[in-house]
């Protein structure tokens, strides 16, 4: 089960490799999608998901820092909600969040020195300046719909509307209000329409007949019956969608069958040091996501962890008339080097 930050779903898996619906594929999809995510951070040394906490520095400390200005490093900053010097707060509107010029993420936090402020000593050096703020490299989010149900404060699971549901999948990371929340399963749930239309169990009848399709939307899987289908268009009323999908049976379903959608999600609840609030039916839910080439090496990685375990860890490729080499996997470390060159964070030399 996802139980952290990650960069692609177990959908964008599963559809690059063509993996039918099991419950054992899930869980080697699930480590791997973990794997690679964590593989994108250690190559770019950094953390591309947001997180809300509270984090600690030394004051004086090793940075031969002046008393305006605080390096962050691996810490870096999205935004900030309160700062500590001694036990005293500081005045927000001294803050400057640097570099300016093209941040987020924030590498270094300075005070304004036209001010007369600046970071103090307490009563001991250790941990006495205290930042509380959104951590990571951006919080760049889209707005993918409405939620269906109402939430509490404890609830585990939501239903999220028609058209928005295929936008999401398993290790997504929503936003409901001030809460962040990480999809960990998916499962079947009414679309409240019937079939309009009879439909039998040849591959060439492609057409599903509902009475409104405004609640559907492309790369959708449908279960009607125990035949899953999967939507590749839609036109006026009808759905065009591929039969037998994810290994299910064709069949033969009558006008009146009911028509479900993955559109139920379990979620891990208060993620990433936000608080579980209650939140009303129709929420607006918004989607975390991340710079296009971490999400594209974040899945590569995964690919490359779900082939290397199957192949026991020795996946091989032609290496001449009669040999064989390990697999160079060229195309990923070309990824690797580009990813790494637009979003690696690199070294740097602090001035005295």
């Amino acid at each position: 089960m996802i139980s952290e930050p990650v960069y692609c779903t177990r959908e964008d898996l599963k559809g690059a490799l063509d993996f039918k619906q099991t419950a054992r594929a899930d869980s080697a999809i699930d480590r791997a999608l973990q794997a690679g995510a964590r593989a994108v951070d250690a190559l770019c040394r950094r953390r591309f998901y947001p997180e809300q906490t509270t984090r600690m520095w030394d004051w004086p400390n090793g940075q031969r820092a002046r008393p305006w200005r605080l390096w962050l490093d691996q810490n870096e900053l999205i935004s900030v909600d309160e700062v500590t010097s001694g036990g005293g707060v500081i005045d927000p509107a001294v803050i400057l969040l640097e570099p300016n010029q093209y941040g987020p993420p924030y590498n270094q936090l300075q005070l304004d020195i036209s001010t007369t402020s600046g970071f103090v000593g307490g009563s001991t050096h250790q941990r006495n300046i205290a930042i509380t703020g959104l951590y990571g490299y951006r919080a760049d989010e889209t707005a993918i719909g409405v939620t269906t149900t109402a939430l509490d404060g404890v609830q585990t699971s939501v239903t999220v509307d028609g058209a928005a549901s295929a936008q999401l999948g398993v290790g997504s990371l929503l936003r409901l209000d001030d809460e962040r929340l990480l999809v960990t399963g998916r499962a079947m749930a009414t679309t409240s329409q019937t079939l309009a239309a009879d439909m039998d169990a040849q591959a060439k009848t492609v057409t599903v007949t509902v009475a409104d399709t405004s609640g559907y939307a492309p790369d959708e899987v449908l279960l009607i019956d125990g035949e899953r289908m999967l939507i590749v268009d839609i036109a006026g009323n009808t759905l065009i969608v591929k039969r037998a999908w994810d290994g299910s049976t064709i069949a033969a379903h009558a006008t009146g069958a009911a028509i479900y959608a993955p559109r139920a999600l379990t979620i891990t609840r208060a993620a990433l040091g936000t608080s579980a609030a209650t939140h009303t039916n129709t929420a607006a839910v918004q989607r975390f996501d991340p710079p296009a080439l971490v999400r594209l090496l974040s899945l590569a990685e995964a690919i490359n962890v779900v082939l290397q375990e199957q192949a026991g860890w020795f996946r091989t490729a032609s290496g001449g008339s009669s040999s064989s080499r390990e697999a160079s996997l060229d195309a990923l470390k070309g990824l690797r080097e580009q990813t790494y060159a637009e979003h690696g964070r690199k070294a740097r030399l602090r001035g005295i």
